[in-house]
């Protein structure tokens, strides 16, 4: 299985190596936002050294697999693994500590003594 928390050439969005698709993918930012600020840092802030990292990123970064992710949801999920893992894992535990409440809930509601019910039962015998 790929590693869904390392750097891909995204190929499939991609406009030409897909290296500004690729961070877009990782970062969580919206891919004309990439873009726009590489041509924006290349030309009006003259940072040609852009260019040359854009080809080594494009010649040393992998593509992305396909199907890395199976939902737009998992994407998310994974963006934010990526930028703050501490975050992410604080969320999925506030996630499975509210299962674990509703599931003790129910628990308590169908071990629980319920006279009214029993006696329902026993009428319609």
């Amino acid at each position: 299985m790929a590693a869904r928390t390392r750097f891909y050439l995204d190929k499939q969005n991609a406009k030409y190596k897909g290296v500004c698709a690729g961070i877009a993918d990782y970062t969580g930012v919206e891919v004309l936002w990439v873009r726009l600020g590489l041509a924006a840092l290349t030309v009006v802030a003259q940072q040609w050294w852009l260019i040359v990292a854009y080809w080594v990123i494009a010649w040393v970064a992998e593509a992305k697999p396909i199907g890395l992710y199976e939902t737009r949801e998992d994407a998310k999920f994974w963006q934010g693994v990526r930028s703050n893992p501490k975050r992410s894992s604080a969320e999925v535990r506030s996630k499975l500590r509210d299962i674990d409440r509703r599931l003790a809930d129910m628990e308590t509601h169908f071990t629980s003594r319920n006279t009214a019910l029993a006696a329902e039962i026993e009428r319609l015998r």
